[in-house]
């Protein structure tokens, strides 16, 4: 595995990714970074988004769905809640999911949650002082 890097993505759905690459660039919670060989060892969380990976002179892609990520000089393991190659990827199926996220974000702004748990606590509040005035 000489000036080669192991990058095996795992799901609690099992594995997903395993092969030898050239380099490996995600998405951590502390921003976006890449591996080359001989990188230094670390460990980070990562972020909705694309994992990419070169092999040879093509570049692939992985949707991971947050997650951790193992960095060694030989070696990238990626535990993620859920992942998916590019080509696996039903694109009718995640733009129905992208349509059904931004209805849900609009009706989201004509109801403020803030506004109406504040309105609850107010309410309970004068419950309980009610039902100590009848003891």
């Amino acid at each position: 595995m000489e000036n080669k890097i192991k990058l095996e993505i795992v799901t609690p759905y099992g594995l997903i990714l395993s092969e030898e690459v050239d380099e490996v660039s995600t998405s951590g919670s502390e921003g976006d970074f890449g591996v080359l060989p001989g990188h230094v060892p670390f460990f980070t969380t990562l972020k909705i988004g694309m994992l990419s990976y070169k092999k040879g002179n093509a570049t692939k892609y992985v949707f991971v769905n947050w997650g951790y990520a193992e960095i060694g000089p030989d070696r990238v393991m990626i535990l993620a809640d859920s992942a998916e190659k590019s080509e696996d990827i039903d694109v009718e199926r995640a733009k129905a999911a992208m349509k059904r996220a931004e209805e849900r974000l609009r009706k989201a702004e004509e109801f403020d949650f803030a506004r109406a748990t504040a309105s609850l606590e107010r309410a309970v509040a004068r419950i309980q002082v009610a039902e100590r005035r009848t003891i």
